[in-house]
Parts: C-alpha cells; sequence; structure tokens
C-alpha cells in the first residue's frame, strides 16, 4: 500500500543519537474482544464516517515481540483510535521481561494511518518515487523516524507517500514500552485495554403466523458494531449484557452486514454463564469485525412462541395527585386513536434491543408492521411493544356525568366510550383507563364487567363487531376525608 504526502527533503543520523534500541511489535493470533451492550444510534447508524467515542470493549491480545536483553524500547502500533489511557497493560506470560514504563502516542489528523505503522517496515518515497529511507518506522508525525537494518536511524521532515508490504493501512494509535528483558529473541506478550468504537445490542425478529391464535417465529442476533478505527480478524468474542457503571467521563463509552467469518456450526450458539450481576454471551467461533461494520451473529436458537396481539385505547396515565382533584376540567379525554401492542413472555433472560415484527400479506410475503424496543428482561417476565395506530379502528370518549360534594367529601363522574370496527373482521379492543382523581375510588357502576383492576386502572375488554360499534359505560365514585380536602 502507499501513502501519499508532500515532498522532500531526509535527514540521516547515526543511530542512537534519536532513538536508542527501539525494536518493533507484532500482532500474534488470539485477540479477545469483550464488548459491551450499548444505545448509541452513530455506532449502528449507516451514514457515520470514521471512528467514534461511543461503545465500549476490553481487549486481550496476544503481541509477539522481538526482545534484546536488557533494557530498551518496544513500539506496538496498530491500535484503536480511542482507548482509556489509563487502564492499558502489558504482560509477560513467561516472565521473561517487564515494562518499566509506557507512553500512549495518540492517533491525530493527517497522521493517524501512519501511527498505525508504527513498529512495521515501511519505504519512505521522494517526490519523484525514488526512496528516501527504508526500515523500520518508529515514529510518525510531522516527522517521520526511520530505523534501517544497519541500524540507522532517518528523521525525514518532508516526504511524498510511505509505501509498505502490507495489504492495507492499519490506523489508529501507537504504544512506546520501555522493556527490561532477561534474554534476547522471540517472546509472547499480552497486550488489554478498554477502547471506544466497539458495541453490541440485541436484534429480535418476531414473524407472526397465520391463524386467530398469535404465534411467532421468534427470531434473535446480536448487531456488533465496528467504528473503532482498525479490523478485528479472527477475535473471540463475549458479550456482556447489562449496565456496569461508568465513572469516568473521559472513558470509553458503552453499527447490515454479516459476520465475516461464519460460526464453526450452523447450530452452535453462544455459551451463556453469569458474570457478578450481569449476563455473559461467548460466542463459539472466531470472528472477523471490519472497521466501519455492523456485523450480525445468532444469539438464540429460532423458535416458534406464543403471544399475544391487543387493540388498546388508553386514556389518561398511573398519575395520582397530593390532593383530590375536584375541578371538572381535569383530565377530559376526547377521542383518539387505537393502538396495535405484541406482548410476549421472555423464554430465557433477553438482553436489550430492538424487536422488529413482520407478518405475511395476501401473498404470502413477510411485510413489516411495526418495531419497539424491549427492554433487558428476566426469563418468564413479560416483554410489550406498540406496533403502531390500528388504521380501521377509532374511539369516541364523552364525559356523562360529574357532581362532586365537598362536605360530604366526594365526587362521581362517568364517561360513555364508543368504539368502532370499519374493517371485516369482528375485533377485540381493550379499554384503559386510569381514574387518578384520587387514590380513594371505586367503580360503581359499568355496562361491562372489567377484565383487570388495580390501585390506578380500569381494564375492560369490548367485543366489537366488524364494520360496527360497541360501547363502554362506567361511574366511578372518588371520595376523601376532611383533612384531603383541598383548600
Amino acid at each position: 500500500m502507499f501513502l501519499a504526502r508532500r515532498a522532500m527533503l531526509a535527514l540521516t543520523i547515526v543511530g542512537g543519537l534519536i532513538a536508542a534500541s527501539r525494536t518493533p511489535a507484532h500482532a500474534a493470533d488470539g485477540t479477545q474482544l469483550t464488548l459491551y451492550r450499548s444505545d448509541d444510534a452513530a455506532l449502528y447508524a449507516g451514514s457515520t464516517d470514521g471512528s467514534i467515542g461511543g461503545g465500549y470493549a476490553v481487549v486481550r491480545e496476544q503481541r509477539e515481540l522481538s526482545l534484546s536483553a536488557g533494557l530498551h524500547d518496544v513500539v506496538i502500533g496498530n491500535l484503536p483510535a480511542s482507548l482509556d489511557t489509563e487502564a492499558l497493560a502489558l504482560g509477560f506470560p513467561d516472565g521473561g521481561a517487564k515494562v518499566i514504563s509506557q507512553r500512549l502516542l495518540l492517533a491525530q489528523g493527517q497522521g493517524a494511518a501512519l501511527t498505525g505503522l508504527t513498529g512495521q517496515a515501511v519505504d519512505v518515497l521522494g517526490s519523484t518515487g525514488q526512496t528516501l529511507a527504508s526500515g523500520t518506522l518508529l515514529r510518525a508525525g510531522d516527522a517521520l523516524l526511520v530505523r534501517s537494518g544497519d541500524g540507522s536511524t532517518t528523521l525525514i521532515t518532508q516526504y511524498a507517500g510511505v509505501r509498505t508490504t502490507g495489504a492495507d493501512f492499519p490506523t489508529g494509535a501507537s504504544l512506546s514500552l520501555r522493556i527490561d528483558a532477561t534474554r534476547s529473541g522471540s517472546s509472547k506478550a499480552v497486550l488489554s485495554y478498554p477502547t471506544a468504537g466497539l458495541g453490541w445490542r440485541a436484534a429480535y425478529v418476531a414473524t407472526l403466523q397465520p391463524g386467530s391464535a398469535c404465534r411467532m417465529q421468534f427470531e434473535s442476533h446480536a448487531s456488533i458494531a465496528n467504528r473503532s478505527g482498525r479490523d478485528w480478524k479472527d477475535s473471540q468474542l463475549t458479550l456482556i449484557a447489562g449496565e456496569p457503571n461508568f465513572a469516568k467521563a473521559s472513558a470509553p463509552r458503552p453499527m447490515m452486514m454479516k459476520a465475516a467469518r461464519a460460526m464453526t456450526s450452523a447450530d452452535a450458539m453462544p455459551e451463556q454463564s453469569t458474570l457478578a450481576d450481569y449476563r455473559s454471551y461467548t460466542l463459539p467461533g472466531a470472528i472477523d469485525l471490519p472497521d466501519g461494520s455492523v456485523s450480525q451473529v445468532p444469539l438464540y436458537a429460532t423458535r416458534t412462541m406464543s403471544c399475544e396481539r391487543t387493540a388498546l385505547f388508553e386514556s389518561g396515565n398511573s398519575y395520582l395527585p397530593g390532593q383530590p382533584m375536584v375541578d371538572e376540567n381535569f383530565n377530559q379525554d376526547g377521542g383518539g386513536a387505537i393502538v396495535s401492542t405484541l406482548k410476549l413472555q421472555a423464554f430465557d433472560s433477553l438482553p436489550a434491543g430492538y424487536l422488529r415484527v413482520l407478518t405475511a400479506d395476501k401473498n404470502g410475503t413477510p411485510q413489516f408492521i411495526g418495531e419497539g424496543r424491549i427492554n433487558d428482561t428476566a426469563k418468564g417476565s413479560d416483554a410489550s411493544i406498540t406496533l403502531g395506530t390500528a388504521f380501521d379502528l377509532h374511539a369516541e370518549r364523552t364525559r356523562t356525568h360529574f357532581s362532586v360534594d365537598k362536605a360530604g367529601h366526594t365526587l362521581d363522574e362517568a364517561f360513555r366510550i364508543v368504539l368502532s370496527n370499519a374493517s371485516d373482521s369482528a375485533r377485540v379492543i381493550t379499554v384503559r383507563e386510569h381514574p387518578n382523581r384520587w387514590r380513594q375510588w371505586t367503580l360503581a357502576s359499568s355496562s361491562s364487567k372489567p377484565s383487570q383492576q388495580t390501585t390506578d386502572t380500569l381494564e375492560f375488554r369490548i367485543d366489537v363487531p366488524a364494520n360496527g360499534k360497541a360501547t363502554l359505560d362506567y361511574a366511578v365514585h372518588y371520595a376523601w376525608t376532611a383533612s384531603d380536602q383541598p383548600q
């Protein structure tokens, strides 16, 4: 690969005057990535350019280092563009060397690509294509520092381009280390650090099955975003579900292309386990995460499961005032749309993500009918989303009675709700009311028996015929004590 720049002055300095005994480091197989869930929209956006600061991941890389006995410098390049500088750590499992000090050289501006080449062999070219220097790139910035095979070091302040034998230019930061080694030779090291630009979230697809009962095919995937500024190849991934606390504002924070490397088996699913207060999913095979990509991998096996669809008309909310609300104009909702909802029971602990719902049209083609967010949902708990507004259903809500007796500390209120169904099939509409003038109330009368009643909610299930209407009448009686009486 070739990176161009303006020409053209090179200055050669005898080795040791500028950079004393720097040794390059090379990446090896065995990278492990632990990704934390992130809802940062920029991670998953199709139009975002370059690396971003959203997302959070912990990286453990195997690095092959060529060491010299004694005290010397090592440069590790091709690090992500955004790092937690205080959390980088390098260790030698064999105990043959130790880190004396370390310095992170951040990728900045146009030199970010060159920074990623630190520690690699390059040719620096002049304006006519002549070679100004060849060797290991020690430092990139306003000037390039290159150490040749004979030990001399060249400082190039003006050049036309940089050529490397690699397939592409790795980008990001580099790490300069002072190492004390017991012997010379190749040594394996483990480099770990948190970085931004990597994150994941669950992606669910529910395809409703034909028939009167609510049944659906439920697919579960993990969407894994890489906007870190570098590629990750043959990586072992662990996904963390939950919400750890991140205290440092400056640290990385927790985007469709399929995974470049397939799972080891079509039936292989992530291995689940508990991690403190969180849930982890370890993927069964190594995958590639190219920079600027969103990959999807299976999270759970596809299954058919029961669900519940509801056409819902809801008035008010669960708000309760600090004193009885006796104003006649309080909470007068009129007509409104009826929304379609979908509820399912979690077959396992479901990580937070988005659920897309499809259903077949008259030709059998699956069509999108709504999308909603599912929060972290424990096994056996219910998850609900709103699909959208029902086109053929409508409701009109009218207050039919209001009276207040301040001396007797009571209030009576009644409503009539007319439900319309313009479709060619009968529908059941759930009416959800919130008697919230005061916390002490009773249902005085209703034309239909409530299907559910709590301290702040009344629900009715009303059958509405095809191309017809149905009416619900109900009345509520409120009572309070003299000490609760509004002034």
